[in-house]
């Protein structure tokens, strides 16, 4: 638990709420007999995160393109996988293929948070990857925790100007990882001083099936961590491949990223976390010491079945 102070939570709502969908059993129900597990798993571990973390500005990031056109446009692969019917490759713009029961639940868990008074935010044509990544990277006043169930936001971690760190829940909340440039380091292999950057370069090389990315074959998790130490930047190691005299590169390394070279020229805008989104936010981001409209609150709790979470969130807000 964190000592009480300014501080700036930045949630990945989907990531969350997908999580708790699969986390919370879909017995689970309101009155009529719909579920609501996601609903009531996502704010029982939004009450968690403020009463244990006690942020006093807090954002649910949001997917508004969970599969951006310019990222597409760069790997036609880049999360083809998920568009319902599973093609190997489909055009940006087609809706993810989401649970039937999940589906009507977002629309009330957001109702929750505005009744809460709880801001949230979005860019279109972009995911909630990228709203995290720009609010991180413009904030200048305070310390920022993300939170998220995906490791692509480790590359947002950073120490200057104002310290950025990851929340990572891929485990769920109760094994969470607090992670910063050193611990990012230490569990990747790369190297601390840019270890954010570094993240990335290496993920790009390694590939991720669950994103569509194929990486480079023959090179992975180690030898990509290994080879981003080598170098201060994506650009001066792809150079790198092209100069035979650079020895930082052994032949059969060379030959292979060589081989790929048409992925990597596309690939870095569709690994890299936006940091210039047009992020729009629906109200301040201060965390309210009560919830903004308490009569509309106790409506939704009353309609879905959501005293118990309600009254929970109600308690955490009132401790900040």
């Amino acid at each position: 638990m964190t000592a009480p102070g300014s501080s700036l939570m930045l949630l990945d709502a989907a990531s969350m709420y997908f999580r708790a969908y699969y986390g919370v059993p879909e017995s689970i129900t309101a009155p009529d007999g719909t579920p609501v597990n996601a609903i009531r798993g996502f704010t029982d571990m939004v009450s968690r995160l403020v009463t244990e973390r006690r942020p006093s500005r807090l954002v649910a990031c949001l997917d508004l393109d969970w599969r951006p056109a310019f990222r597409v446009e760069a790997l036609p692969s880049y999360k083809a996988h998920r568009v319902p019917g599973g093609p190997d490759v489909a055009p940006a713009g087609l809706p993810e293929e989401v649970p039937d029961t999940l589906a009507p639940q977002v629309p009330v868990l957001l109702e929750v948070l505005a009744a809460a008074g709880i801001a949230t935010a979005g860019a279109e044509g972009y995911e909630a990857d990228d709203v995290i990544g720009t609010l991180a990277a413009t904030e200048r006043t305070d310390p920022v925790l993300a939170v998220s169930g995906d490791r692509d936001l480790m590359q947002i971690v950073r120490d200057e100007p104002v310290p950025v760190r990851l929340l990572y829940v891929g485990r769920g909340l109760a094994k969470a990882e607090h992670l910063g440039p050193v611990e990012v380091a230490e569990k990747y292999g790369v190297p601390a001083g840019r270890a954010g950057e570094a993240y990335a370069e290496m993920a790009m090389l390694r590939g991720d099936p669950s994103d569509g990315l194929p990486g480079v074959p023959g090179i992975g998790a180690k030898t990509a961590a290994t080879l981003v130490g080598r170098f201060d930047s994506w650009a001066e190691l792809r150079a790198a491949v092209i100069d035979r005299t650079d020895t930082r590169l052994s032949a059969p390394v060379r030959t292979k990223l060589a081989a790929a070279a048409p992925y990597l020229a596309v690939v870095e805008p569709v690994v890299r976390v936006a940091q210039d989104a047009p992020v729009q936010l629906d109200r301040p981001d201060v965390l309210p010491d009560a919830p903004a409209d308490p009569d509309r609150l106790a409506e939704l709790a009353e309609r879905w079945g959501l005293d118990s979470s309600v009254e929970r969130l109600r308690k955490a807000l009132a401790r900040t």
